[in-house]
């Protein structure tokens, strides 16, 4: 077998193996109400963990003559330095402080900025094990109970970050990203502003509607991703990475607020609106403020080590 097939197929595996060990030990041997993950809907959750897998397994089957598959000894280094600081950063923003009214829990994440940043700069794989080990982690750590098909979504995120190099013209690429992006966050707040009556299910007692600022963040983070973009034209490097972020946050967390239409019964507005929208704008400012300062430290270790 091919060594970069096989190199890939092990991380994607080795993603499955953690989810499950993580969930036996946390959910099971613990026995900590906290950390249980609902019996009657795991099969399917992991369901939507093996779509997520497949579907960074075709991108790479379509793509494998690129050297954005090579995963050697250096990557995984990366692999378990991303998932730790990852892991980390979650538990730390992962408390009831930074929660954003929503139709389930949501909590304010800068740390989204880190599977985005190593996505971008050690490539698809390391993103998206990153993201998504990082993740699963992170919510045990913090007690909230464990929710794989989420996991995979932030795992999503790193991994699409990732994906510019794929392409030869990488400023093509980020125009292309930038309007598909922009066209998504459009659809997104034109099915808030007609549905503003999907009501927060989690931590306020109150009948309390998702927020305007929830409704809106991601055009916000929009439009300061289009600053970062044109500000720093001059340098592709932080251009590209704020952009393919944005697609890596808008495409994986959507993803995981859909597969709950399937998991816990909502519609499709009710996904959007009050998951999918919560959960990725505020993200999406996030990573226009946070991946250039990654980005722009990451490059001054380089010159430092003669890089």
């Amino acid at each position: 077998m091919d060594k970069r097939l096989t190199n890939v197929l092990l991380s994607l595996v080795a993603i499955l193996a953690i989810f499950a060990i993580v969930i036996l030990i946390f959910g099971n041997v613990l026995n900590i109400s906290s950390f249980q993950t609902d019996q009657a809907t795991l099969v399917l959750r992991f369901v939507f963990v093996i779509l997520g897998l497949l579907i960074a397994f075709v991108v790479y089957y379509f793509t494998k003559e690129n050297k954005a598959w090579e995963v050697g000894t250096r990557e995984v280094v990366w692999m378990a330095i991303g998932a730790a600081l990852y892991a980390v950063f979650s538990w730390l923003f992962n408390g009831t402080v930074f929660v954003v009214p929503s139709l389930s829990q949501v909590s304010l994440r800068p740390a989204i900025a880190i599977p985005m940043f190593f996505g971008y700069a050690f490539g698809p794989v390391v993103g998206f094990f990153s993201g998504a080990v990082g993740n699963m982690f992170g919510d045990a750590l913090t007690g909230f109970g464990l929710s794989p098909q989420w996991s995979i979504g932030n795992g999503l995120v790193g991994f699409i970050a990732g994906l510019w190099m794929l392409f030869p013209n990488k400023k093509r690429s980020m125009d292309t990203v930038l309007w598909v992006s922009g066209v998504l966050a459009v659809i997104a707040v034109a099915l808030f502003f007609f549905n503003q009556n999907i009501q927060n299910q989690f931590y306020f007692e109150s009948q309390q509607s998702v927020s305007l600022f929830a409704g809106i963040a991601i055009l916000i983070g929009f439009v300061l991703v289009l600053i970062v973009r044109f500000a720093f034209g001059k340098n592709e490097d932080v251009a590209a990475a704020v952009t393919w972020s944005m697609l890596g946050n808008i495409l994986g967390i959507l993803f995981a607020a859909l597969s709950d239409i399937f998991i816990n019964g909502f519609s499709l507005v009710a996904a959007v609106v009050g998951e999918f929208l919560p959960a990725a704008g505020p993200n999406l400012i996030f990573a226009a403020i946070l991946v250039p300062l990654l980005v722009g430290a990451y490059a001054a270790m380089q010159r430092q080590s003669g890089r």
